[in-house]
């Protein structure tokens, strides 16, 4: 067996039964992971101040490594979101299931436990992620239901 085959096992696409839309949707949520974590990895201020406006004139060294660090793992997230919909989507319904109860507590700590730590700021993200909960169930849904379903339910009305 090589590295690369014991790295990356064979596909488990032919066992998937759920909605091919939630793959396809996985992999576009997995690049729109990808990209703002390589902005919190490798811009000079992470983001934090060009993007989310944070005030980094008090503790700005501190902000800018948190973003650095979060980046980092928001770029190894999404490369595993990626192979989860290109090559192992047996895992779909349980990324976006992570991906639903990561945005949940997301939204309660930004509106609700930590809504004074936001002084009236509230980055992008923010706003994204309440309209990303409705489409995160909706996607998790249909990865959930055998596409024969989906096909009888929409032909008997």
């Amino acid at each position: 067996m090589t590295a690369l085959a014991a790295l990356l096992p064979e596909s488990t696409n032919s066992r998937y039964r759920g909605s091919r839309g939630s793959a396809n949707f996985l992999a576009i949520a997995a690049v729109l992971t990808i990209v703002p974590g390589a902005i919190h990895a490798f811009l000079p201020d992470g983001g934090a101040g060009t993007i989310a406006g944070l005030d980094l004139s008090r503790c700005g060294t501190v902000i800018v490594g948190v973003f650095a660090w979060a980046g980092a793992t928001q770029m190894v997230h999404g490369v595993s979101m990626l192979a989860v919909a290109l090559r192992y989507r047996t895992l779909v319904p349980l990324y976006l299931a992570l991906g639903l109860v990561e945005r949940m507590v997301m939204t309660l700590n930004w509106w609700v436990f930590k809504a004074a730590a936001a002084e009236g700021h509230r980055p992008p993200e923010v706003y994204a992620t309440l309209v990303l909960l409705p489409v995160l169930v909706f996607f998790l849904v249909r990865s959930l239901a055998p596409a024969s379903q989906r096909v009888l339910k929409t032909a008997a009305g």
